[in-house]
């Protein structure tokens, strides 16, 4: 019988640590080099130019001061003014009005559609999807045109008393909601629906069985595994939506200002850069403050933050 050797094994090559460096640096040095020109370092610039002054003629100069900062908290140089309080309240109250809306919306709807045979599904998903085909623009000016005062709806609503005959639905505060809630229905619907496509149904049959009702078992036995896929759509609907300046500019009028709307009036036509970034600055931060909340909270229930 003849013998045969053991198999050999070959270990690839050992690099050494500057040539794991450079081997890394190709791999990995595009991404790094894209998030520090186009990310860090235009955030940079913004927090910077927040605590610089606006000049006589609208140019920035390099002095530094926290009157930004007081202007936004309302206490500029007249006295108290709530103006960007009450707007910065405001935003977080249509980012959340947003975010409700798209759950209510999508819970339904996703069960829905997982319920679907397997061929219709990516129908059905296809046509959650199909509104960002069409840019954001667009669609918002065809909702004007939706709730002009000819329009279906502006006759359907003046017919039962919302509104006076011949007066459009825009603008107004319910249009934008409208719009929002169209425009992030997506959002929220495609993470709900990946969390609702892993649900453990044993679980339900078992609440059923112990004689509890449709709606304990959609509390205790459904509800729980779906809530990393709520999380995930409302951070991806509130985020966005508190910051958003388009839809509430072009439905609802110079008199639903949001935070959106402020910094682009202070880039744009008030031409004050330093306070439209100390706008945006905080912004940022009243976002990332409830997102590092959430993270700490999730942590001490020994979950797994989506972010």
């Amino acid at each position: 019988m003849r013998k045969t050797s053991p198999p050999e094994i070959c270990f690839g090559e050992r690099l050494s640590c500057r040539q794991q460096a450079i081997r890394s640096l190709f791999t990995s040095g595009p991404g790094i080099l894209w998030i520090v020109v186009f990310l860090l370092v235009p955030l940079a610039a913004i927090l910077v130019m927040s605590f610089l002054s606006r000049g006589e003629y609208g140019e920035v100069e390099r002095r530094f001061t926290w009157e930004n900062y007081q202007r936004f908290c309302g206490f500029g140089a007249l006295g108290f003014d709530p103006l960007y309080p009450l707007i910065l309240l405001r935003s977080l109250a249509l980012g959340a009005g947003t975010a409700l809306l798209t759950v209510l919306a999508a819970l339904p709807l996703s069960f829905f559609i997982a319920g679907l045979p397997a061929r219709w599904k990516n129908v059905a998903l296809t046509l959650v999807i199909i509104p960002f085909w069409t840019n954001l623009l667009i669609r918002t000016y065809a909702w004007q045109i939706i709730l002009a005062p000819d329009g279906w709806l502006a006759r359907l609503a003046a017919a039962i008393g919302l509104v006076g005959a011949g007066q459009p639905l825009y603008p107004s505060i319910g249009a934008v909601y409208l719009g929002m809630f169209c425009d992030y229905l997506p959002f929220m619907v495609l993470p709900v629906y990946a969390s609702v496509e892993k649900i453990d149904w044993t679980l339900a049959e078992a609440a059923a069985d112990l004689g509890a009702n449709a709606a304990q078992t959609f509390r205790h036995a459904l509800l729980p595994q779906i809530v990393p896929g709520l999380v995930a759509g409302i951070i991806l609907v509130f985020i966005p939506a508190t910051g958003q300046f388009v839809i509430p500019d072009l439905l609802g009028g110079a008199k639903t200002v949001m935070l959106g709307n402020a910094v682009a009036q202070q880039f744009g036509a008030s031409r004050d850069w330093p306070f439209g970034s100390a706008i945006a600055v905080l912004a940022m931060g009243l976002v990332m403050l409830g997102l590092w909340v959430y993270a700490r909270l999730a942590a001490k229930r020994g979950e797994e933050a989506v972010l």
